[in-house]
């Protein structure tokens, strides 16, 4: 990548979602626009969708609002990954005074965006002369 690209990143940790159900949500949008990645989890009936697009949004306005003038439509999602998080224990009560156990996993997701620094506008070209002086000029040949 150029050396203009910018990098910035979102970490949202203790999503109350399976990894797996958030993984394939998030596989919905790797390597897309930003731009595109929102509109497609806005349209996405799944509950993990949300929190995804909140960790989207977060790490754009990173980027966008960052010490670099970043053109937003050059800002792509670099990488994203979901992975484990904490585990919380609970018991359901069972029969003859039982108690199964079972786990409520969390989920934690890391994007990175990138996007590329606006061009500089070069200075417009200095004009020979200043139209009311041609048009003084025009009037003395006359």
């Amino acid at each position: 990548m150029a050396d203009n690209t910018h990098f910035a990143h979102a970490y949202i940790k203790g999503v109350d979602s399976m990894p797996r159900k958030t993984g394939i949500v998030a596989s919905l949008v790797r390597d897309r626009y930003v731009a595109d990645a929102i509109v497609i989890l806005e349209n996405t009936p799944r509950r993990a969708a949300r929190p995804v697009l909140k960790a989207i949004q977060s790490a754009n306005a990173n980027l966008l609002n960052g010490k670099a003038t970043i053109d937003p439509k050059t800002v792509r999602i670099a990488r994203i990954s979901v992975t484990a998080g904490t585990r919380i224990r609970r018991y359901k009560p069972a029969s003859r005074g039982r108690a199964l156990p079972f786990e409520k996993v969390s989920s934690n997701i890391f994007v990175e965006v990138a996007g590329e620094e606006k061009a500089a506008k070069k200075p417009a070209a200095k004009a020979e002369a200043k139209p009311a002086a041609k048009a003084a000029e025009k009037k003395e040949e006359k």
